[in-house]
């Protein structure tokens, strides 16, 4: 599938690699190929973001995805499901962190530390929802019968796909549809 993707596509997810192991991550989230994205300039999605009022507000988006990291990757619908139940995660994140410094839900030990996600060299692998981005990017390019994937592509894989990632660009006006209108048309590809 690499083979595919654009030059800037590339740029952004070795961006994301870079952004988890600066951060002493293990495994590379949704959040680090959109902090990546953030990153680029003179690109598609560069283009897209600022189209959308993105580019004056990134540090905010940087700080909403920094909260969510400390709820443990946790989105807004989960944190309220789990206040129904009588779970104030606030409350447990600020005794985790009184505790244990600020960050430690995030889950995250430094590279090289244990199996899960951490690859030869101490180098972070991608997780889950990250390896969903840039397989959703290939269905996005697919159904907008594009032959390459760029990093357009991986931005709008992350507003289709569920969870705390779709849910910061929500916040703060990029959605599918809106990214649909500034990048042109193209068919429908949502989360599978």
């Amino acid at each position: 599938m690499f083979e595919r993707f654009t030059k800037d596509a590339r740029a952004v997810v070795r961006g994301a690699v870079d952004h988890c192991a600066e951060a002493g991550g293990r495994t590379v989230g949704a959040e680090h190929l959109l902090l990546a994205l953030l990153d680029r300039e003179a690109s598609r999605a560069s283009f897209a973001l600022a189209a959308l009022g993105l580019a004056d507000r990134k540090d905010a988006v940087r700080t909403a995805l920094e909260e969510t990291r400390r709820r443990a990757g946790l989105s807004r619908a989960e944190t309220e499901a789990l206040a129904g139940l009588g779970i104030d995660v606030s409350e447990i994140v600020s005794r985790v962190e009184e505790a244990h410094g600020v960050g430690a839900m995030a889950g995250d030990m430094p590279a090289g530390v244990g199996k899960a996600g951490a690859r030869r060299g101490g180098r972070p692998g991608f997780g889950r929802e990250a390896k969903g981005v840039l397989e959703q990017s290939l269905r996005m390019a697919l159904a907008r019968r594009e032959r390459h994937i760029g990093d357009e592509h991986l931005l709008l894989a992350m507003t289709v796909r569920p969870g705390p990632t779709a849910e910061v660009l929500a916040d703060h006006g990029v959605t599918h549809d809106s990214l649909t209108r500034v990048l042109g048309g193209g068919g429908e590809a949502k989360a599978s």
